[in-house]
């Protein structure tokens, strides 16, 4: 049975509080539209995986600091920004359930507000001379937008592999997750080979996370994404990649030409599900999934045993086990 995450929190419960306060503390402007959309973007909060990420991996390698609760708020802020700018790229209204920033202020406002978070997070490191947080999160942020300029120019030849596939999702899924785990490491003052460890134990989730969004596009959950929307946008996944591989050559080029040309038509994308799921993309896709957090959990047996250890063992079982 799956923890809930208030259970997998209680290491960290005190911490993950005086984190909310400071994380809107940091986001204040005088501007009083911009204070009006910070408290819209706080109030609306998902269920806060990446500081746990953060504060979990500290209490692993050491006692938390001040500067843990910069380089969570860092993260947060960083990836706040990257979200309000997807939903203008995408043409979003909806994030989470609610509606996006652009929906309400429209998208010249949004991409201001996205500068803005950005620009706090930057602030936030370089005041209290967080450079080397600064170097992680940076890194990270520039592999998310190659990550994303990567599946877009695939996606127009639909030519990706299992090895491009793990390049993608490496920089644009697992890099923020292994950036989160680096900078908890860091932010206790951990050695570099400490901090290595714990940035390959975060990438290795955070491959395991992005395979179990993949299942999702194929009703693994009725409480999932809508069913086929990587299909509809023309992503390869690895259960689709590994579908067409094992595919006869009239097969395949079918199969392609439907997600090239025809997956705006709802009946067409169930005919490719259906052959993911015959081809046995699904189970391919899952024992991946659990290879990867089998390798991230021996990482994490490295370190001594902890409550901290416990949790994020438990965290990590969260996201694959997740419902959406």
């Amino acid at each position: 049975m799956t923890l809930s995450i208030k259970d997998i929190q209680a290491p960290i419960a005190d911490e993950m509080k005086a984190f909310e306060h400071k994380f809107r503390q940091f986001m204040k402007s005088d501007v009083m539209l911009l204070d009006q959309i910070m408290n819209y973007i706080v109030r609306r909060k998902g269920k806060q995986l990446r500081p746990m990420f953060v504060f979990l991996s500290a209490g692993v390698c050491g006692p938390i600091t001040e500067s843990t609760y910069r380089g969570a708020s860092f993260i947060e802020l960083l990836h706040t920004a990257t979200l309000v700018h997807d939903d203008v790229v995408d043409d979003s209204n909806y994030r989470r359930g609610f509606f996006s920033v652009n929906a309400l202020w429209k998208n010249k406002i949004a991409v201001l507000v996205g500068d803005y978070l950005l620009s706090r997070g930057l602030l936030l490191s370089v005041e209290h001379n967080e450079f080397e947080l600064l170097k992680i999160v940076s890194t990270a942020m520039r592999e998310i937008s190659e990550g994303e300029l990567l599946q877009i120019e695939k996606a127009r030849r639909l030519d990706i592999n299992e090895e491009v596939y793990y390049e993608i999702i490496r920089q644009k899924t697992a890099s923020l997750i292994a950036s989160c785990c680096s900078v908890g490491a860091c932010s206790v003052g951990s050695d570099s080979e400490t901090i290595k460890k714990m940035h390959a134990f975060g990438e290795k989730v955070g491959i395991a996370f992005q395979i179990k969004d993949d299942l999702f596009d194929y009703g693994e959950d009725e409480i999932g994404k809508p069913l086929g929307i990587d299909i509809k946008e023309k992503k390869m996944t690895l259960p689709l990649i590994y579908a067409l591989n094992k595919a006869s050559w009239l097969e395949k080029r079918k199969m392609i030409n439907i997600i090239r040309n025809e997956s705006h038509k709802p009946k067409k994308v169930l005919e490719v599900i259906s052959f993911v799921k015959d081809s046995g993309g699904l189970k391919y896709a899952q024992q991946v999934m659990e290879r990867y957090v089998e390798e991230a959990r021996a990482l994490l047996h490295d370190f001594e045993e902890s409550s901290h250890r416990t949790a994020l063992e438990h965290l990590v079982q969260y996201t694959i086990e997740r419902s959406k």
